[in-house]
């Protein structure tokens, strides 16, 4: 097949994706997938990160992604001064951890994370818990609870 603008020499196979490609250990879906696992979004102080991240670790959460984000809720901001000048911040800048978790330890991580980001002031931030439906590790394509 040929393709690009046709120059001499140029050859371009096309690949389509396998409508229904098998699972990457070679197991189908089963009833053990998901529902075994939460992926817990905390959305916080960036002070209190170490504080959490360390008690985290403390439960043997191995890993987690930490992003830097901005937003607001009830808090709605606030005003600083720069050189005499008064500016209104609406978004205040936050840290969300994510990790996923065995059902197992959820309560723990919950009380965990309640604890050390606790301030006691507006803004101390929210916890999402959701279900994943499966998770895969990309080295091995270990499933599940396996692949955390």
């Amino acid at each position: 097949m040929r393709g690009g603008d046709g120059g001499e020499g140029e050859n371009t196979t096309l690949i389509t994706p396998h409508p229904n490609p098998p699972p990457l250990n070679g197991e189908g879906y089963n009833d053990e997938k998901g529902g075994s696992m939460k992926k817990v979004e905390a959305i916080i102080k960036p002070f209190k990160l170490d504080e959490v991240k360390d008690a985290l670790s403390k439960l043997g959460i191995n890993g987690m992604t930490v992003t830097e984000v901005k937003g607001f809720g009830r808090q709605k901001g606030h005003v600083e001064v720069y050189r005499g000048t008064e500016y209104e911040v609406s978004f205040i800048p936050k840290v969300k951890i994510e990790v996923v978790v065995p059902d197992s330890i959820i309560d723990k991580v919950i009380a965990t994370i309640l604890e050390k980001a606790k301030t006691g002031n507006i803004g101390d931030g929210k916890i999402f818990i959701f279900s994943p439906e499966d998770v895969i590790r990309i080295r091995t394509g270990e499933r599940g609870e396996a692949a955390i």
